[in-house]
C-alpha cells in the first residue's frame, strides 16, 4: 500500500500547497519502489545519506562474491542499470508528488554511490571513505554538479549525483594511488 510521505521541512517551507502535493499518490508502485530504493528514502533523518549507506553496504556484500577481475566492470554495469531505471522512476515520482526533487527519492544517491566505488578495492575503509566522499560532494555540489540539477525532471535528479560520484571517484583514486588510503 502506498502511504503518503510526511512533509519534510523543505516541503513545508514551500508553503501549504507543497504539503498538499506530498499527500498525493507517489506514482506507480514500480517507480515508487525504485525511486525510494525499496523504502530506504522514507528513513529519517537524511534520506539521501540512508540511500548512500544502503547502496554502499549492499554493494560491499555483493562485490565480495564477485571475482576481483570482474568487480570494476560489474560496478559500471550496476551504476548504468540503476541510472537507466532510476531516471524514469524519479521522473514519475517527482511528477506525481508535484515536487521538483523530492527528498525521499534516493535512487540518485544509489547511482552516485556506485559510481564512487568503481575500481575501488574491497575493504571497509575504502567503502567508508567512498561513502563520506560521495556525501560531501553531493551536499557541496561543486561546479558543474549544481548546474546539472537544473536538467529536466529525473535527469536532473539523477545526473547531479552522478557528477558528485565522479568527483568522489577521482578523489578516492588519488587517495589510493598516493597510498593515503589503504583498503
Amino acid at each position: 500500500m502506498n502511504h503518503p510521505p510526511e512533509a519534510t521541512s523543505s516541503d513545508r517551507s514551500a508553503g501549504p500547497s507543497a504539503v498538499a502535493r506530498t499527500s498525493r499518490s507517489q506514482g506507480p508502485l514500480w517507480a515508487t519502489l525504485v525511486a525510494t530504493f525499496f523504502g530506504v528514502g522514507r528513513l529519517k533523518p537524511g534520506p539521501g545519506t540512508w540511500g548512500s549507506v544502503a547502496a554502499a553496504v549492499l554493494w560491499y556484500l555483493a562485490s565480495s562474491r564477485i571475482p576481483v577481475e570482474f568487480r570494476t566492470g560489474t560496478t559500471i554495469v550496476a551504476a548504468t542499470i540503476v541510472t537507466l531505471i532510476g531516471i524514469p522512476a524519479a521522473t514519475r515520482v517527482a511528477r506525481s508528488s508535484g515536487l521538483r526533487d523530492p527528498q525521499f527519492v534516493v535512487i540518485d544517491e544509489v547511482a552516485g554511490q556506485l559510481v564512487t566505488l568503481i575500481g575501488v578495492p574491497l575493504g571497509w575503509k575504502t567503502f567508508l571513505a567512498g561513502l563520506i566522499l560521495f556525501r560531501v560532494f553531493d551536499i557541496l555540489k561543486p561546479p558543474p554538479v549544481r548546474q546539472l540539477e537544473r536538467l529536466p525532471e529525473g535527469i536532473g535528479i539523477v545526473v547531479d549525483d552522478l557528477g558528485a560520484g565522479l568527483y568522489a571517484l577521482a578523489v578516492m583514486h588519488l587517495l589510493l594511488h598516493f597510498g593515503l588510503l589503504i583498503s
